[in-house]
């Protein structure tokens, strides 16, 4: 790894923007009587049915801790579990319409990021997400697990 100075300020820059997302996350999140977890759960399935063990890699957690998550979000009426039309076995989890209502007003109330997002052009977006993207790749292990920074 390069221990130069950009190189420790881009890394401090990011370890910054993550720390302040995850509190507004969390309170956004809270102001609807979720925790962060539960918010990120229902953007994992809010435009699809998705797989459990799936929901668990996303999360980056053991799958035996998605299954209280969701029965805590099946208790709102938030999602719902149903059987893969491939698999039976497989239990899928689906937003309710309410789940998806809800998953977007969390959404809508993070402005920390949206604003200094919106003064980048449509080009400068893409080319970060893009950059963003291909240090999340090389920092994968070969198992597809990420390596901790």
């Amino acid at each position: 790894m390069r221990r130069d100075p950009v190189t420790r300020e881009v890394v401090d820059l990011i370890a910054d923007m993550s720390a302040r997302f995850h509190e507004e996350y969390e309170a956004a999140a809270a102001a609807h009587d979720l925790t962060a977890v539960q918010a990120k759960l229902l953007t994992v399935v809010a435009d699809e049915p998705v797989p459990m063990n799936r929901i668990a890699a996303v999360l980056k957690c053991e799958p035996s801790n998605i299954t209280g998550l969701v029965d805590r979000l099946a208790a709102r009426g938030l999602v719902t579990r149903e059987p893969s039309a491939n698999d039976r076995r497989v239990k899928l989890v689906a937003a309710t319409s309410a789940g998806t209502r809800l998953s977007g007003e969390v959404w809508a109330n993070l402005d920390f990021a949206a604003e200094p997002l919106a003064a980048l052009s449509d080009q400068e977006r893409r080319t970060l997400r893009d950059l963003l993207r291909r240090i999340q790749q090389d920092a994968a292990t070969p198992d597809g697990r990420d390596v901790p920074v």
